[in-house]
This record gives structure tokens, sequence and C-alpha cells, in this order.
């Protein structure tokens, strides 16, 4: 992958900048455009702000290769807007969560976050286009992992561990993706059944040789985007019935859905206001509807329900282990209870040893995916 010159100035001060807190016994705050500040546990009040914006652009880009590197500080709306003049784009969807002149999801954040859009299920997540990554450590070093070929890999596949650990192993500078051609063709449907038949039907049309990319259940409705050719998705369309909801307000639904912006999304942060949890739980596609009171909105087909409830966080994380998965509390003013699962004994031990690794002094949002790291 390209690797970003050491002696680049955006660079070269937060290399500074590193250097300082680490004789200091500081700590560091990782921002780029702060639309995901309340994703995570709290980041230790002391931290100073390393702000990542300046190192920003797309450092190369070959649309025949499928390839892209950009810095970590690139607003994601400017990635996008490349890729699509090719007809290119990120097919996992990242959330932008913000996409304004003073607020915009970055490339670093989309990394160090991990969050995909209502297309996960069926054409995977961040991690898996994750080719390489330039990472600024807690010892003020450049470390280049990966390339920008998939198979590039002896040893530790360290570009693909940053995703999701929010900043906890150091600041990412540049990340090289691959990117997919747009499909030709997508339509979306609309199906009223309740939840347990979204859940049934949707893992039964999963088996199915159908280009089903995309569903949604949500208040006795199911929302279904299929995408590929234009004959697989008129086939598909006979085979599976359904309302045809009209392109451009299919659109507005998905892209809302995707960055978070939608009815559902609007209300819970309502209720988060008012003193409830906003939930993102993990569990199997087949699970059965959770006995969880509170508004539920069902992604993935049926791997990631958002559950918006004042219910405490034991009852809530009980019922999704019950099910097989694990809960995540992702909106809340109050964090008492813990945003993540707790980490078993080993799992923990691996992430201390990671964080001593990259991050001996715990210079780096200190204790914001895990509490103490």
């Amino acid at each position: 992958m390209a690797v970003i010159d050491a002696v680049e100035p955006a660079l070269a001060r937060l290399i500074d900048q590193v250097q300082t807190a680490r004789a200091a016994k500081g700590r560091l705050c990782i921002v780029g455009g702060n639309t995901k500040a309340f994703y995570g546990e709290p980041v230790d009040a002391l931290s100073e702000v390393m702000d990542m914006r300046a190192l920003a652009g797309i450092s190369s880009y070959e649309p025949s290769e499928l390839v892209v590197t950009a810095r970590a500080g690139t607003p994601l709306v400017e990635l996008e807007a490349a890729l699509a003049e090719k007809g290119q784009c990120l097919p996992f969807e990242p959330p932008r969560l913000g996409a304004d002149s003073t607020s915009f999801g970055t490339v670093g954040g989309m990394v160090c976050a991990g969050l995909a859009g209502p297309a996960r299920a069926s054409v995977g997540g961040l991690r898996d286009y994750v080719l390489g990554a330039t990472l600024l450590n807690g010892r003020a070093e450049v470390l280049s992992f990966g390339g920008t070929v998939m198979k590039n890999v002896a040893g530790y596949d360290v570009s693909r561990l940053l995703v999701g650990s929010l900043g906890m192993l150091g600041a990412v500078c540049e990340v090289s993706l691959k990117v997919l051609p747009l499909l030709p063709a997508t339509l979306t449907l609309r199906l009223e059944m309740d939840q347990a038949g979204a859940i049934e039907r949707v893992n039964a049309w999963g088996g199915q040789p159908l280009p089903l990319n995309a569903s949604a259940w949500w208040d006795g409705v199911l929302v279904l985007r299929l995408s590929g050719a234009a004959a697989a998705v008129s086939a598909a369309h006979i085979h599976l019935g359904g309302e045809v909801v009209e392109a451009a307000l299919a659109a507005t639904f998905w892209q809302g859905l995707r960055d978070q912006t939608d009815e559902f999304f609007v209300g819970a942060q309502r209720a988060v206001l008012g003193g409830a949890g906003l939930w993102r739980l993990s569990v199997p596609q087949t699970a059965k509807p959770l006995d969880l009171p509170g508004e539920q909105l069902v992604e993935w087909g049926g791997a990631q329900r958002w559950l918006c409830t004042a219910l405490p966080a034991a009852r809530v994380r009980a019922e999704a282990a019950a099910a097989g998965g694990h809960a995540t509390l992702y909106r809340a003013l109050d964090k008492s209870a813990g945003v993540f699962a707790p980490l078993a004994p080993p799992l923990a031990r691996i992430h201390r040893e990671l964080k001593a690794a990259f991050d001996p002094d715990a210079i780096f949002n200190h204790g914001r995916l895990v509490p103490g790291l």
C-alpha cells in the first residue's frame, strides 16, 4: 500500500504530539469528524484532543484493480463521490453519521468504529474489505501492515485487527480498501408481517439463489432490497411478491437506515434524552423474536436487532446471551452499566497484551473500548 511519508507536515505534527504525550505521561483522544463521539465508553476526561482531519485525501485509486487508499481524515462523502464517478462503491455501506460542512464521518472513524450498513449480511463487513493500513502507535512509530491485494499477509493480520478497535491501539493514518462496482439494478419491496414471520421468511429466502441485498423489519412491515442483474431482480420480484416501493422513496429509506437518520433512530434518540437506552444486539439470524419490551428494528436477516428501551442492562444482556448473542449499549446518557458485553478472561488477557504491544503507555483513547485500557 502507499505509505505516508513520515516527514509530511500533518503526520509530523501528530508524531510530535504522541512524543510529547508519552514524555508527559499524558493521554490523547483521537478525533476525526467527531460524529461517533457517543459510541463506546467515556474517554479519560483529562485526554488531549488528537485531531486527524489534516491528514486527509485519497492517496491512490486504481479503478481497474478495485483498490483505493485514503488517509484517515478523508470525509467518507468525498471518498464515496470519487468512487461513484467510476461506477464503484463501498459495498458494506458504512454509516456516515453526519455529512454537512461542520460534521462529517471520516475514513479513520469508519475503520475504528467498524460499523456497517444494511447490506452487511449479503456482502460482508468492513473487515472483509481492508487490505492494508498505516498506524501511528504509542511509541510514535509509523507502522504499515498488509498491502493492496487480498492475499498478502504473512503472520498477524494487523490491518483487520484495527477494525472496531476504537483507537485503542493507535491512530489509523491511512487505509487501503477493496471496492466493488455498483450493481446494475435495484428494487425495494414492502411486505406486511409480524417479526417472527419476517425472520423466518428472510432466512428461508437467504438459502435460495435470490439477489437479496438488504432487509429491515419494523412495526409490522418487512422491507427487502434486491440488487443485481436486471433479469435476476425481476425474477426475484415475481417469486417474492410484495408491493414495489418507488425508487426515490426507497433510496431515501435505505440511506436513512444506513446513516441512522430515519424515523426509528430519530425516535430512539429522543427516547435516549428521556433516559432510555438504544441497544445494538448481535444474535444468530434465526433466533426467535426477543422477549424484550420496547421499539425493535431488525436488520441483517435477523442478525442485528436494535432495541430502544428503559429496561435494566442486566435484563437486556441476559436475553441476548440466552439467544446466543450479546448486546452493546449503543446510545445512552448513563453508561455506568458498561457499553460492551464483559469479556471472558482469555479475551480480556488478549486485549491487555495487544494494548501493551502497540500502546505500552496507554496514551490512546484510554478506556473507550475496554475500561482501564
